[in-house]
């Protein structure tokens, strides 16, 4: 556990609600271009957000570790192509240690609210610890915060234990337990095999299959260590490599949807070498086009499904009885743990509800059910806010981490120029805003998040995506490469300091 820093009433320039990749890109970032009085406020016990939280057996990241890490801090020493939890939460504390972000965090801090105060131009921030204000506010919360809990009939009086994966018991005990797993997306690709080899038994409830191709995972060895550590640029042009080779893959996903035909077949030549049992490998197939629902990537998914104690139920779980569990279509099973694999509320940052203008509108009453930002990033009537992955931010091909340093580096451009100008606050202007959500609505209608039958979380009840940047991400970057002031309504005040 980390030291907790005073929140003592004091005034911060900036402060950073995060620190995850999110909150170390825009501290750094902020560093760069001066800024010191920076405070981190974070509700964990230590530096990692979402790595240091999902503790479940067998959790990883699925983009390639050279990729899946910022630019600026190349790590030699990843042991393999795809990390472990436990390694990058390594990875990151590191990276906060050296930049000094971890002096600057305040750990075991929970955020209440955040409401803006025009009389004085400051965010007042309302914490477990104590009230803090600052100039500028950076929600950098991450989207992989707040579990999703399903609404299953009977499930609150189940007669065993329920965990989620990202609330996962340090001293669970799975030895002999039967166990049953709620979901096949991401984290149930993970944990299944991750605990397959404990249980007793093994139930997997399957409410629709996902697409999964090889991972092709490897361990790095000495030598290669040896060759990032002593030629950085080596480790450089890998990740270039990895890089293009994944936004080809955004010419599927937001140009040409029919190209996805091509890789789902890479798929369907996994899924058979894998699965040999015909009527098995037919509950495994999906019916939806390739890359509508989040692509998945294992190699020990599907053998662990085929091992004896290992039972999967191609429908969802629909109600639980005492200790049985029945599914949509009126399967059962017994089991004394239920592991829910059902994800996280990503329709909007996790903190919009919390986040006040001065007429006390929280952003989620503003949106209404309908996220929107301008590059994701900025929200008009929220002066001084920014959001770090923010609406139509996420991807479905490539690393986060690039667009989060997009971001960053929009951010300490904003915040420079406020200086440089004597500006007190910014808001971008509300027609701004509404041309590039109407842009983003019309370039995703050639997406295929909204093409043909496509149904997914990430879409909202009437069929917009909030979540997914419809393009590649070298244009997004070119769309942050640097702040524009005549975007904003301005107010100027006594020049500040760093």
């Amino acid at each position: 556990m980390q030291p907790h820093l005073t929140i003592d009433g004091a005034h911060h320039r900036a402060l950073i609600i995060g620190a995850g990749f999110g909150g170390l890109a825009v501290y750094r970032e902020l560093l760069r271009v001066g800024v010191t009085d920076v405070r981190v406020l974070e509700r964990a016990d230590d530096v990692g957000g979402a790595w240091w939280v999902n503790t479940y057996p067998g959790c990883a990241c699925d983009v390639k570790s050279n990729l899946y890490s910022l630019s600026w801090a190349p790590n030699p020493h990843w042991s393999r192509s795809y990390s472990p939890q436990a390694e990058i939460q390594r990875y990151l504390r590191h990276v906060s240690d050296e930049i000094g972000m971890t002096a600057a965090t305040s750990f075991g801090t929970e955020v209440i609210e955040s409401r803006w105060d025009a009389a004085t131009s400051v965010w007042r921030v309302s914490t477990t610890r104590g009230e803090i204000t600052a100039d500028i506010l950076v929600a950098a919360t991450g989207a992989l915060t707040v579990p999703t809990l399903p609404d299953i009939e009977g499930l609150a009086q189940f007669t065993g234990e329920v965990v989620h994966t990202a609330q996962w018991p340090a001293d669970l005990n799975l030895q002999g337990r039967r166990v049953a797993v709620v979901g096949t997306g991401a984290s149930a690709i993970q944990v299944v095999p991750g605990i397959v080899e404990d249980v007793a038994e093994l139930t997997v409830f399957q409410r629709t299959p996902a697409w999964i191709t090889p991972r092709g995972d490897r361990g790095f060895g000495a030598r290669q260590e040896d060759l990032f550590r002593r030629a950085p640029l080596a480790q450089k042009a890998v990740r270039g490599l990895i890089y293009a080779r994944n936004e080809a893959l955004a010419l599927g996903f937001t140009r040409r949807p029919e190209l996805m035909d091509l890789f789902s077949r890479v798929a369907v030549k996994h899924l058979a070498a894998q699965v040999a049992d015909p009527a098995l490998r037919a509950e495994l197939t999906p019916a939806y086009r390739f890359g509508c629902k989040r692509i998945l990537s294992s190699d020990d998914f599907y053998p662990a499904l085929q091992r004896p104690n290992a039972r999967l139920i191609s429908s969802a779980l629909a109600r639980v009885d005492g200790g049985t569990l029945i599914s949509a279509d009126g399967q059962s099973a017994e089991a004394d743990l239920i592991v829910l694999a059902t994800g996280f509320d990503v329709a909007e940052p996790p903190s919009a509800e919390g986040i006040f203008d001065d007429d006390g509108i929280s952003l989620t009453a503003r949106w209404q059910g309908a996220p929107n930002a301008y590059l994701g990033t900025v929200v008009s009537g929220f002066p001084n806010l920014f959001l770090i992955t923010g609406p139509n931010t996420g991807l479905g091909h490539t690393s986060m981490v690039y667009i989060i340093e997009s971001q960053a580096r929009y951010i300490a451009d904003a915040v420079r120029t406020m200086q440089s100008r004597g500006w007190r606050t910014i808001d971008v202007r509300p027609e701004v805003q509404e041309a590039f959500n109407a842009e983003v609505d019309e370039l995703m209608q050639r997406t295929v998040w909204t093409n043909g039958s496509c149904q997914s979380w990430y879409q909202t009840p009437d069929g917009r995506v909030p979540t997914l940047w419809p393009g590649y991400t070298f244009q997004f970057r070119r769309r942050t490469r640097r702040f524009d002031p005549a975007s904003y309504r301005v107010t100027t005040g006594v020049k500040v300091s760093a």
